[in-house]
């Protein structure tokens, strides 16, 4: 197993005894990314190998706010290709996610041809074993290779809210450098005796010490508020954020969307443990009157089965794929449901691996539910979308 962590940040004009966040607005979301990329001087690039790593980790058109809008990656691969660098962009997309089309779907796929830059599809090769020394949910990760192989890693999120992690922003969009189905493992983990947190939260604070990113780059144009990281609502905030601390840039986003870092788990847990700097009066924010920016987000809601009457929602150690896609499908297909199951008061339906027993004629949905199956319907996938879950379920009608 190796040991491994992204070395320190080589914009050196960036390192001061206070953390410094750019903030630019105003303008389109193109060029909000290269005035605020202009605000560090990136000649240290010259020469270097650049990964960009954005959201690109569901299908998800441009502007839903769910992925990286492409005119952000698009100004990224500009400013780093203008001073010298090799530029690739990276990712490797939830479970059951294709990357290669996902690219095509968010509109990144487009920018990047416009400008010979090389796609990759992180899973594609095999992964390497890197050891987590200080690690207290995980004591190591299976690391897409393609992370230890380039000079300059670049974390290029949109600001969402998030049903687990309170915030999905810079530091959580490097879970996307865990190989294929190693990221729903942090989903799945036990309490860690005398940590009162989501082992989900201790094991991204865990990864910080490997993973946290040179530069951060956060597409604050249309974010996701509420039942983020897939099934909230678009929100216009039309800013970028950039610099080299991830978590204060995460710290500054935190506070534009209402809350504070302080209350995000995988942020003040890796921040307890000198990885950055979250404390919003240790951070330079280089914008004037930049708290004017800040809107309110809608918080995901604390119980999913309350916005849901009529459903009995048995949901224990799923992953927020399947999470998402259920609420995606209740959302669109309640009425599909109750015509499907018109006598039951109550429909029950089972998402996640961690259920010994569940009621007759229990919906079972994804793979981890898979040993239920005889007890109703089992819709096979991880997770299935929505057109299969209808599909598969009229069959089972016949």
């Amino acid at each position: 197993m190796e040991h491994f962590k992204i070395s320190e940040t080589p914009f050196l004009g960036e390192i001061a005894k206070r953390s410094k966040v750019h903030l630019v607005s105003g303008k389109n979301a193109y060029d909000n990314t290269i005035e605020a990329l202009s605000k560090v001087d990136l000649s240290y690039a010259k020469g270097k190998k650049v990964l960009l790593k954005p959201n690109v980790g569901r299908l998800a058109l441009a502007g839903a706010g769910v992925t990286t809008n492409p005119e952000v990656v698009a100004a990224s691969i500009d400013a780093f290709q203008k001073v010298g660098a090799e530029v690739v962009i990276g990712e490797s997309p939830i479970t059951g996610v294709n990357t290669m089309e996902a690219y095509e779907v968010t509109g990144i796929a487009q920018v990047a041809k416009e400008r010979n830059c090389l796609l990759i599809d992180m899973d594609a090769r095999k992964f390497v074993d890197v050891a987590l020394p200080d690690g207290i949910a995980i004591d190591s990760l299976k690391l897409c290779p393609e992370i230890m192989e380039y000079d300059i890693i670049v974390s290029i999120p949109v600001m969402k809210m998030h049903m687990h992690t309170g915030v999905t922003l810079a530091m959580k969009n490097m879970k996307g450098c865990l190989w294929r189905k190693s990221k729903v493992k942090l989903h799945m983990l036990p309490s860690v005796e005398g940590v009162n947190e989501r082992p989900l939260n201790i094991a991204i604070a865990d990864m910080a010490y490997a993973l946290r990113p040179h530069l951060s780059i956060v597409d604050g144009s249309t974010c996701l508020e509420g039942l983020g990281p897939s099934a909230g609502s678009p929100k216009d905030l039309g800013i970028v954020l950039v610099g080299v601390d991830v978590f204060a840039v995460d710290a500054v986003a935190c506070e534009l969307m209402g809350t504070t870092a302080k209350k995000v788990p995988h942020l003040y847990l890796a921040a307890e443990r000198g990885y950055g700097e979250i404390d919003i009066d240790k951070i330079d924010v280089t914008t004037d009157n930049w708290r004017q920016y800040t809107k309110k987000f809608e918080e995901p809601p604390k119980n999913i089965a309350l916005n849901h009457p009529g459903f009995n929602i048995l949901d224990k150690q799923s992953c927020s794929a399947c999470q998402s896609t259920l609420l995606l499908f209740l959302k669109q297909h309640t009425d599909f449901l109750k015509e499907y199951y018109p006598k039951e008061e109550k429909i029950n339906i089972a998402i996640g691996k961690g259920h010994n027993e569940l009621p007759d004629g229990t919906l079972c949905i994804g793979n981890c539910t898979i040993k239920h199956r005889d007890k109703g319907v089992f819709i096979k996938g991880c997770p299935p979308v929505s057109s299969k879950i209808i599909e598969i379920m009229k069959i089972e009608k016949r």
